[in-house]
C-alpha cells in the first residue's frame, strides 16, 4: 500500500469516537471536533484507485465530498445508507445549496455499506484520477473535504450535522495523539473592542517554563466568534521586558511568529519529529500576543478573551520547529495599490535566502512541512513556488480556490528541502470586481495581504524574509480599464523587488534588486475541465466553518 503500513502504530492511541484500525487503509483522520465522524483511506499508487471507509455515530444517511471552497457549490460526493429496503449509495455533484444531483456517470464504486452499533460505516473506491467532468480532482496538495449525515434514512437538509476540513489525501503526514493534558495559556483579558472596523490588540507576556519543552499542539480559545479575525503569538526579542497591552503597531517590535491562527481554523497538532521549542534558556522570554478584531458591524461594548492554548511537553522531539513568514511585506507603508474592477490581479513577495548568511552562519538546509495561507477580503488563489538556481524545482504550497473564511494550518504532507540561496516566492490573486476604488496592502480588514506562514525545521533565528516592489501605482488611480489593469499588472511583477530577512533580534539584511521569477502553469491531471474543481469562491465566512469552530467552542 504505497509504503504505507509501517504508519499503522502510529494510531494505535486513537480509541475514541468512531474510528477502529482497519489494516487496509492506514490513513485516518477525524473530521470533526467531536469525534463523530471518522474518514480512513488508503491507496495503491498515485496513478491507481483510492479506498475510504467512512464512520457516522448515526442511523441516518451519510454523505462525504470534495469542495473547492468548503461548501457546497462545485462540490462532488457521495451520500448512501441503510433504509428499510437495503443500502443506498450515489455520486453526486452540488451546483448550490439544494440537494445534490445525481452525476450521469457513476464513478465510484461501493464496496460495503453496514449498519451497526448506532453507526453507519459506509467503503468506497474511486480512481484517483477521474477525468468525469463532475468529478473532483484528488491532487497531492490539501483538499477540502466535507460531509454532512441525517438523523433518519430520508435525504434532506441537514441542519448543524456537516462540516469541512482540509486534509492532503495522497502525501498524508501521519501526527500523533498525546495524553499530555498540559498546556499555557496566551489569551487576552476580558478586553474591550472599540466600534471600529479593523482593531489590532497585542498583549505582552511571559510564558514561564524553567527548563525546555516543545509544543507540540495548538489550541484556539475563541470567545467573539464573530469578529475575532486572527491571531499570532510572537516571541520578542531580549531587550523586551514589559509585560502589559495596548493596541498593536505602537513601536512594536516582536515579529517572530510561535503559533498562528485565521478564521475557519482550528487546533493544528505537529507531527511527530517536531516541536516548537518554549522554556528553558528562553525563560524570561516575553511574547505578544496578537488579535485582529474584524468588527464589521461596528459594535460598541464588545469585550473578549479569546487567545490561544499551547499544549506542551517535556519528552523532547526530534527537531525544533520554527514559523517563517514569508510573501509581501505587512510592516511596510507601500505605494501597492490594487486596481477596482480586476478579476484577476496578482500580487508577489519574494524570499531571498541568500540573505541569511548575513545574519546566521552557518546556514543549515531547511524542511519545510506545513503553511497557513493569508489575505483579507479578495484573496482568492495562493501559490508558493520554490526556486533552486533560478529555476522553478515545484510547488511549495498552493490552494487555487482559496477562501479567506476557511484559514487553516494544514501539513503539506511531503516535505520540501529549501537550501541555501533558494527562493521562495508567494503569489496571491485577488478579485476586486466588486470594488470601485483601490484596494490598498495594509492592516485593514478591507485591505490585502499576501502571506504564507511557512513551518519548518530545524528552527533558525531567522523570523521573516519578504519582499515588496520598489515602488507602485498612484494612490488615487480608479481606473477599471482592462488594459490599463493588465500594465499595471506588468510593472508590479517586473518592477525590482526589496527583499528582507530578519532575524529574532530584528536586525535585518536587504537586497534591493530582486526579482519575480516566472511560474510554471498550476499542474492537472487531466486534459479535460474539471467543473467541480473550477469554480471561484466568494471571501465570506462559509456555514460550514462556522459549524466547526461552534463544535470547538460546544466541547470546550
Amino acid at each position: 500500500m504505497h509504503s504505507l503500513l509501517p504508519f499503522l502504530y502510529l494510531f494505535s492511541a486513537w480509541t475514541k469516537g468512531a474510528w477502529a484500525a482497519d489494516p487496509t487503509m492506514p490513513f485516518m483522520e477525524y473530521l470533526d471536533e467531536k469525534h463523530m465522524v471518522c474518514l480512513m483511506w488508503g491507496f495503491d499508487n498515485l496513478k491507481g484507485n483510492i479506498t475510504f471507509k467512512l464512520e457516522v455515530n448515526t442511523t441516518g444517511w451519510v454523505g462525504f465530498g470534495f469542495s473547492p471552497n468548503g461548501g457546497m457549490k462545485g462540490a462532488d460526493m457521495v451520500i448512501g445508507g441503510v433504509g428499510p429496503d437495503g443500502s443506498y449509495f450515489t455520486d453526486r455533484h452540488a451546483l448550490g445549496r439544494f440537494e445534490p444531483l445525481v452525476d450521469e456517470q457513476q464513478s465510484y464504486t461501493l464496496l460495503s455499506m453496514i449498519e451497526k452499533d448506532g453507526q453507519t460505516i459506509m467503503s468506497f473506491r474511486r480512481s484517483i484520477q477521474s477525468c468525469d467532468k463532475e468529478d473532483f480532482l484528488i491532487t497531492a496538495q490539501p483538499i477540502k473535504l466535507i460531509y454532512a449525515y441525517g438523523l433518519t434514512d430520508e435525504i434532506k437538509y441537514h441542519r448543524d450535522n456537516r462540516g469541512t476540513k482540509e486534509v492532503n489525501l495522497l502525501e498524508y503526514m501521519p501526527r500523533t495523539t498525546s495524553t499530555n493534558l498540559n498546556f499555557l495559556s496566551a489569551t487576552m483579558d476580558n478586553i474591550t473592542v472599540p466600534a471600529y472596523r479593523t482593531y489590532y490588540y497585542c498583549k505582552n507576556m511571559k510564558l514561564n517554563l524553567t527548563t525546555k519543552h516543545h509544543i507540540y499542539m495548538i489550541e484556539p480559545v475563541i470567545e467573539q466568534i464573530d469578529i475575532v479575525h486572527h491571531m499570532l503569538l510572537y516571541r520578542c526579542p531580549s531587550f523586551v521586558t514589559e509585560e502589559g497591552d495596548r493596541p498593536c503597531y505602537m513601536g512594536d517590535t516582536c515579529f517572530g511568529v510561535v503559533a498562528a491562527w485565521a478564521v475557519g481554523g482550528g487546533v493544528f497538532e505537529l507531527p511527530e519529529n517536531v516541536g516548537i521549542p518554549i522554556g528553558g534558556v528562553d525563560s524570561d522570554t516575553m511574547y505578544r500576543l496578537e488579535i485582529h478584531y474584524n468588527n464589521a458591524r461596528k459594535e460598541a461594548g464588545r469585550t473578549d478573551s479569546s487567545g490561544l492554548r499551547l499544549h506542551y511537553t517535556a519528552q523532547l522531539r526530534q527537531y525544533d520547529a520554527g514559523i517563517m513568514t514569508t510573501g509581501v511585506s505587512p510592516w511596510t507603508t507601500l505605494a501597492y495599490n490594487i486596481p477596482p474592477k480586476a478579476p484577476e490581479f496578482p500580487t508577489y513577495g519574494v524570499c531571498n535566502t541568500t540573505l541569511f548568511s548575513e545574519l546566521l552562519n552557518p546556514v543549515p538546509e531547511l524542511q519545510f512541512f506545513a503553511v497557513m495561507l493569508h489575505t483579507h477580503l479578495a484573496g482568492r488563489k495562493i501559490r508558493v513556488v520554490h526556486y533552486r538556481n533560478g529555476t522553478q524545482t515545484g510547488f511549495l504550497a498552493l490552494d487555487e480556490d482559496y477562501d479567506c473564511g476557511l484559514q487553516q494550518t494544514v501539513n503539506l504532507g511531503h516535505i520540501t528541502t529549501v537550501k541555501q540561496g533558494d527562493e521562495i516566492a508567494v503569489e496571491c490573486t485577488y478579485d476586486t470586481s466588486d470594488r470601485t476604488n483601490v484596494t490598498i496592502m495594509g492592516l485593514g480588514s478591507t485591505d490585502e495581504m499576501c502571506l504564507a506562514f511557512l513551518y519548518y525545521y530545524p528552527a533558525i533565528n531567522i523570523t521573516s524574509c519578504v519582499s515588496h516592489p520598489n515602488t507602485g501605482m498612484s494612490e488615487n488611480s480608479k481606473t477599471s480599464d482592462q488594459n490599463t489593469i493588465a500594465e499595471q499588472e506588468s510593472l508590479m511583477k517586473n518592477l525590482p523587488q526589496m527583499q528582507y530577512a530578519f532575524d529574532d533580534k530584528h536586525n535585518y539584511s536587504v537586497n534591493a534588486h530582486g526579482t519575480v521569477r516566472d511560474m510554471m502553469e498550476t499542474p492537472v491531471s487531466c486534459e479535460t475541465s474539471n467543473a467541480a474543481s473550477g469554480l471561484s469562491t466568494s471571501c465570506k465566512m462559509k456555514p460550514a466553518g462556522i459549524i466547526l469552530v461552534l463544535l470547538y467552542i460546544a466541547i470546550m
